[in-house]
């Protein structure tokens, strides 16, 4: 599209392969999915090797989006930066309608078609996450795939009504099985879970036949879990966050994971204790905190 700042506006793709379309993935979608871009990055890195190397299978292409949205992403904003809207709220697109429809649109052209999708995403909560494979409720998701990945958690939940213009929901919706990675981080890299999620995407591709040499990472037997079943910890206050446990801990009833603190006597308003024993599944990572926020999923089991 034509801009009145500086450059056009282009999306770039990097395809590998030839023969049926087979596996697209997706990076960036908002302005601050800094982790999801470099884990796309890296993705084409050792694609473009794999392919010079002949490990990419024989009739199988593939395509690579790193960033649908590098004007957010170059003004550190996490929507579409001259109204706010979410690209990711706006699928299959309208090539007719608002900016963010037809980016929409031509993104999901573009996607259209493919066998196999992956999408490299954020919560709409600041935090941190145990990685692991999300997938909507469609009555098309494809749980024994999303194994494939080898992470330690595969999560399925009912689409809410305004999941239905996510891009994950209308892939399913157009035959194409689809899978929603979240890497553990969103603004920030981290090279740890962000090797763990190329290792396990690699994995899946050697799984399911579409390269000869996948990851060498360690693999997990996925614990699939429905979303209602995670315990949510809220803020009774707000205040100053201050953790005290991470993604992945294992806690116990009674033990403090988290101190919200009066900004400006320092008095804790708020000791946040664990009530069942289990494992973080999600951290709030901001250091600022509103009364009833997400602080905490545990999965209790």
């Amino acid at each position: 599209m034509n801009s009145p700042y500086r450059d056009n506006f282009r999306i770039q793709g990097y395809r590998f392969g030839e023969g049926a379309k087979t596996l697209a993935i997706v990076g960036a979608m908002r302005g601050d999915e800094v982790q999801q871009q470099y884990i796309c990055s890296q993705l084409v890195s050792r694609l473009t090797m794999m392919e010079q190397r002949g490990e990419i299978v024989d009739g199988h292409s593939l395509l690579v989006i790193p960033s649908c949205n590098p004007f957010s992403m170059n003004v550190c904003r996490r929507f579409w930066a001259m109204d706010s809207t979410d690209i990711n709220r706006m699928f299959p697109g309208y090539d007719q309608g608002e900016t963010t429809q037809r980016i929409a649109a031509a993104i999901f052209t573009a996607l259209n078609g493919f066998e196999y999708g992956l999408q490299l995403a954020s919560y709409y909560v600041p935090g941190d996450f145990i990685p692991h494979v999300r997938m909507l409720k469609t009555g098309y998701e494809d749980v024994e795939t999303a194994r494939l990945f080898g992470m330690k958690y595969v999560t399925i939940c009912k689409p809410r009504p305004f999941d239905t213009t996510l891009l994950n929901y209308n892939w399913q919706l157009w035959a194409t099985k689809a899978f929603s990675v979240y890497a553990g981080q969103t603004n920030q890299i981290d090279l740890k879970t962000s090797g763990e999620t190329i290792d396990a995407i690699l994995r899946m591709m050697q799984r399911t036949g579409i390269v000869s040499h996948g990851s060498l990472g360690a693999a997990y037997e996925s614990v699939v879990i429905d979303e209602v079943e995670l315990l949510h910890v809220k803020a009774r206050h707000a205040g100053i966050f201050y953790r005290l446990v991470n993604a992945g801990s294992r806690v116990f009833p009674g033990e403090s994971l988290a101190h919200i603190i009066d900004p400006y006597n320092g008095q804790i308003l708020n000791d946040v204790k664990a009530t069942v024993e289990g494992t973080v599944f999600f951290a709030h990572n901001r250091p600022v905190v509103l009364q009833n926020a997400l602080l905490f999923m545990i999965h209790t089991l």
